[in-house]
């Protein structure tokens, strides 16, 4: 099926305007968190406490020099104390997540979808973001940011089962037993992602006598599995394993990298997962439409 239902909104259609506004603003809040995450938790540093500060200086940031997009602009990317370079990618990533968010959100309104699915697509997104900024650095995917989402996905499986409909898993039960199912669901989907990336990580080590996939790809794929399904795990593992070979013949045929050369997986697996996001119903409606032409042996 193509789109989910033709669900009916609880607000006029005049205030979705509105709505697209504060949900970019909240992404662009919730990109300024991420930015804490993506510079405290590599570091092994509390995300609650201290607030957030200059760090040469360790001048503290009232909170008019902590408002997304607008205090960067205002103190020209510097320390309003000791006027050190503060790097774009705070900004970038404040503008990055209001915009993905707002793209979900869109999506979800176009197609009809129960807005529940916003619950679970931005806290994925969230992981998503976080993910392509410390596994590009650091090389890890850290279990603080994995964990979190796997009892997130459960406890939304519980409270929202209908969004599980839109995931292609749900027979016709009762509304009671529906809750249960979609808890199932959610750990059937976790369990099968983080068993089948462990066993390609196990037996790529075995073949290639090193490391082939890091164990926060494993945790990152249950993660996404528990909140949105396993074709959303494989279809990140497949785009992930496709577009990170041909990123690194790229960067072999540049004379970047060599065959031995370390990449991190973990950007291409989150791309993947937002892809399938945005379009997965549209690419399941798509293949079940080719197979049915294809002919039958």
């Amino acid at each position: 099926m193509l789109i989910a239902a033709d669900y009916q909104y609880p607000f006029l259609p005049q205030m979705m305007p509105l709505w697209h506004i504060i949900v970019f603003m909240v992404g662009t809040c919730i990109g300024s968190f991420l930015n804490v995450c993506i510079w405290r938790i590599p570091r092994g540093e509390s995300i609650v406490s201290p607030p957030s500060r200059c760090p040469k200086c360790g001048h503290e940031l009232p909170w008019y020099e902590n408002i997304p997009l607008f205090s960067w602009l205002a103190l020209r990317g510097k320390c309003s104390s000791c006027s050190t370079a503060i790097t774009s990618r705070y900004f970038f990533v404040e503008l990055l997540t209001g915009m993905l968010f707002f793209i979900l959100w869109f999506k979800i309104v176009f197609d009809r979808q129960p807005l529940t699915l916003a619950l679970v697509y931005l806290p994925v997104t969230a992981l998503i973001i976080t993910t392509i900024f410390i596994d590009i650095k650091h090389f890890i995917i850290p279990n603080l940011t994995t964990f979190p989402l796997m009892i997130v996905g459960m406890v939304l499986a519980v409270a929202f089962p209908q969004n599980w409909k839109v995931f292609g898993f749900f027979p016709e039960v009762t509304d009671y037993a529906s809750h249960f199912y979609a808890l199932g669901f959610s750990i059937a989907s976790m369990a099968i992602g983080y068993g089948t990336m462990a066993l390609l990580a196990i037996f790529g080590k075995m073949i290639f006598k090193r490391d082939a996939l890091g164990w926060g790809d494993v945790k990152y794929i249950a993660a996404i599995g528990a909140c949105i399904g396993l074709k959303a795990c494989f279809f990140s593992l497949l785009f992930g394993s496709l577009f990170g070979a041909l990123f690194g013949v790229i960067m072999v045929m540049r004379k970047k990298a060599n065959g031995k050369t370390a990449l991190p997986f973990g950007p291409f697996l989150a791309v993947g997962t937002y892809v399938w996001m945005f379009y997965g119903e549209r690419l399941t409606y798509l293949y079940a439409k080719i197979m049915e032409t294809m002919p039958q042996f």
